[in-house]
């Protein structure tokens, strides 16, 4: 049925300035009383993983709902750092606060050296609870993978940063790249398990990660960049011990998918909540 009249969606990549990067988003700054089903129906025209909904409360302070092509998800990184910047560039730089079904989601936006609109995402409290055996074992033999893929360092974890992660780490680089999964198996074992993304990640150095994120429930075999999973990993690495707070690192996403995204982290100490930052740029006609 296509887009309802007078509904602009912007279409912007997030993490790239390059829009032959990141990871392309919808925005709707004016929803104009959409409802569910509208907001479905314009998610799955749009096509791409999430299209952020924006409805406007004053004061820089919006309600903001996020739809996959099949369903709506509870919190979308990418889609909330190009909503940021579709907002710094319509209304000015600094902090604007989006209420999402997750909770509350503050977003600093600036403009970097290079006269880019950047924008850091301050999460809701990250969390971490232990996978069940036999779901690691179906998810394993989902990615057709063993146990013996899997790096002993980096265990087994759901990971929760406003919407749940299952985080499997790799014990080699060329096992990431290879990835080719069986989709309708593991969009069933997520559909049970409440994982919005798995986040397969291998660590290429103290602070240097690569990650895939396989996106079945949203009709989408796999994210170039993933930034609720980002944080949800910064929780992760936080409360195993596996990384001394205050801290920064980056995520490397897309890669493989020819889609090259940088996800720039960083976890502070007492607080639970993961900071993300990326750019975003817009996508020409």
């Amino acid at each position: 049925m296509g887009v309802p009249v007078g509904i602009d969606v912007q279409r912007l990549v997030a993490f790239s300035s390059d829009p032959r990067g990141g990871n392309p988003a919808g925005v709707v700054l004016d929803p104009a009383g959409s409802s569910d089903s509208d907001m479905l129906r314009i998610a799955a025209d749009v096509g791409y993983s999430e299209t952020a909904f924006v409805f406007n409360r004053g004061n820089r302070e919006y309600d903001i709902r996020y739809f996959s092509p099949k369903a709506e998800v509870p919190f979308c990184g990418h889609a909330t750092i190009a909503t940021a910047v579709a907002l710094a560039e319509r209304d000015g730089t600094g902090q604007i606060e989006l209420r999402t079904q997750a909770g509350l989601v503050t977003v600093d936006t600036q403009v970097d050296d290079s006269g880019r609109h950047t924008a850091t995402l301050t999460s809701v409290a990250t969390s971490i609870a232990a996978a069940e055996p036999g779901a690691v074992d179906e998810a394993l033999a989902a990615l057709r993978w063993t146990a013996a893929d899997l790096d002993p360092d980096l265990p087994p974890r759901v990971a929760y940063g406003g919407a749940h992660h299952l985080v499997l780490g790799l014990s080699t680089r060329d096992t990431l790249a290879a990835l080719s999964y069986d989709f309708d198996r593991l969009a069933k074992l997520m559909s049970e398990q409440d994982w919005t993304t798995l986040q397969l990640i291998w660590r290429a150095g103290p602070d240097v990660f690569h990650a895939r994120n396989p996106f079945p429930p949203g009709g989408v075999v796999e994210d170039p960049a993933t930034g609720a999973a980002a944080a949800a990993f910064g929780g992760y690495l936080k409360h195993l011990g596996l990384i001394t707070a205050p801290a920064t690192f980056r995520i490397h996403q897309g890669d493989d998918l020819g889609r090259p995204s940088i996800l720039d982290v960083g976890v502070s100490a007492p607080d639970d909540r993961i900071r993300v930052t990326g750019t975003a740029t817009r996508i020409e006609p």
